[in-house]
């Protein structure tokens, strides 16, 4: 079997331009920038900083913010050079295809599903618990004094079932703007995008008017004073790494701040996103790089300086005794719910922007899982009727609405908010293989005579900083819980089971071999020959 045979980028680039299956370039730099905000801002600076500080690392919270923001800087400068070389949709998928081969491009593509439909169905049910407090906080839901709830909520019984209306009006919205088009759907996104950022900043000044200096002492606390919470501390709930070397459970000191960087990473979700939509990108070889760096060098300073303030406001004690889990539901509202004389118009404006936030996160994710369906369905790995695109619009309209009816059934009917470190490790296995791709890449174009454009971006210091990258990012997986990596490895399972049973058959270097790498095939036929002559 030919499981790691390769396309090539001219194939690659190529298929692009297939009629019916093609998208339309409408994207500047300054909409990737947009795009790469607008779906990293959102359910994780709001929620995990919190969550985080008062669970695992206190107010080194912030230095957990640091190490991510490192890790996926490294990881977008090896996202950069391949969407600059290969301006092609399907993002890490596509790289890794003409990098390591068919099988690794599949399970890349697979864990990519993974990342963007569970991240949109979380941040989607997160919505809907924001929806409530945004109701909540207007006056138009709540509770009465028998503690039946009363005026309008997001969650209504259906027969007796639970349904998230909110989330599913959501979705079909989306997918609608979607369906009509990218630039339509970005100019809708920047709108958003830019109230989001604005929230953000007043959160921050506001959050720094009530810092208190001496919320910062233990700025590193031990892993006694967590004696309150318990969401880390049994065999599944703790790190693989501690589990494996028998070290301390992963709250406090180093071992927390180590393990609280693989979950903040959740907070960064999505500047991958914008690789995805190299294809429908003008000068994608200037734009797509400039995009994808602009944005995440623009979250990650918010992001530092919101869990500074953040851990300036309310110790991790305060936000445990503030919540009824011990911390674990903890969110920057619950650090402005603990100032007495926070003003009143605060919690307000926050839950709109955290509203507003969401929405802009769950539109750009849809978009880059449309978009990676769409690039393994054109390969032939995924039944290629889906992958016809519009003639007007330029759009993959069936998965578009296949995608949305799908996370409207999940998110209504399902509790997928205990699968967020799932949407990291799929994301993190991809930077893992995109950044160890690069070298591997260009090393293969050297030996093969093929070029390899050198006006494109291209990684500095290379092969060491694609290979750091690599590594750390191996290391926050490893920062990862054993129930993630569990369920990790079933969905790998069922990932194998398809590409075997449907995708290496259909695949379309199967059916058009010519395409297949000139150096794989070169490899190949070297290996028959000597198989040959042994016999």
């Amino acid at each position: 079997m030919q499981l790691m045979r390769r396309r090539s980028i001219e194939a690659t680039i190529a298929s692009s331009d297939e009629p019916e299956r093609h998208l339309k370039r409408t994207l500047g730099a300054w909409d990737l920038v947009v795009l790469g905000i607008s779906v990293v801002i959102g359910a994780g600076i709001f929620s995990k900083a919190a969550q985080v500080s008062a669970t695992q690392t206190g107010p080194s919270v912030v230095i957990s913010f640091v190490i991510a923001g490192v890790v996926c800087a490294l990881a977008a400068l090896c996202y950069a050079e391949f969407a600059s070389h290969m301006p092609v949709a399907g993002s890490a998928y596509t790289f890794s295809y003409a990098s390591m081969g068919e099988l690794l491009a599949w399970i890349i593509g697979w864990d990519l599903i993974l990342e963007m439909f569970f991240a949109a169905a979380v941040v989607a049910k997160a919505w809907g618990l924001y929806l409530d407090n945004f109701l909540n906080v207007f006056g138009l839901g709540g509770v009465d004094a028998n503690g039946v709830a009363s005026g309008i909520h997001n969650t209504v019984q259906v027969g007796g079932v639970s349904f998230d209306w909110g989330t599913t009006l959501l979705f079909v919205v989306l997918a609608a703007l979607l369906t009509a088009g990218t630039k339509l759907s970005t100019r809708f996104t920047g709108v958003l995008t830019a109230i989001k950022v604005a929230i953000v900043l007043l959160i921050i000044v506001v959050g720094f008017a009530f810092f208190s200096a001496s919320n910062l002492s233990p700025f590193v606390p031990s892993a006694e004073s967590f004696g309150g919470s318990n969401a880390h501390s049994t065999a599944l709930t703790q790190t693989l790494f501690s589990f494996l070397a028998g070290a301390e459970l992963s709250v406090g000191g180093v071992m927390g701040i180590l393990a609280g960087a693989g979950t903040v990473f959740f907070a960064f979700i999505g500047f991958d996103v914008v690789a995805t939509a190299a294809e429908e990108t003008k000068d994608p070889r200037r734009n797509v790089p400039r995009g994808i760096l602009g944005g995440l060098a623009i979250c990650t300073v918010l992001y530092i300086l919101v869990s500074l303030a953040l851990s300036g406001m309310a110790t991790p004690q305060q936000l445990r005794d503030a919540t009824p889990d011990n911390g674990a539901s903890a969110t920057i509202v619950t650090a402005f719910q603990l100032q007495p004389d926070a003003p009143a118009w605060a919690a307000q404006v926050i839950t709109v922007g955290i509203l507003v936030g969401l929405t802009t996160v769950v539109m750009v994710l849809m978009l880059g899982l449309t978009r990676v369906v769409f690039a393994m369905s054109r390969d032939g790995l995924l039944p290629r009727g889906m992958s016809k695109t519009s003639a007007k619009r330029g759009t993959p309209v069936l998965i578009q609405v296949g995608s949305a009816v799908l996370l409207i059934l999940v998110t209504a009917f399902f509790p997928v908010d205990v699968l967020g470190n799932m949407v990291n490790i799929g994301t993190l296995s991809a930077f893992v293989l995109v950044s160890f791709g690069v070298p591997i890449l260009r090393r293969r174009r050297e030996r093969s005579g093929a070029g390899y454009d050198t006006e494109a971006f291209r990684v500095p210091w290379s092969p060491v900083l694609p290979i750091v990258s690599g590594v750390l990012c191996l290391w926050l997986m490893l920062q990862l819980d054993v129930e993630t990596w569990l369920r990790f490895l079933v969905w790998l399972a069922v990932g194998f089971a398809i590409y075997f049973l449907y995708g290496y058959r259909n695949s379309q270097l199967a059916k058009h071999p010519e395409n297949i790498a000139a150096d794989y095939r070169e490899a190949l036929q070297e290996s028959v020959g000597v198989e040959e002559s042994r016999r």
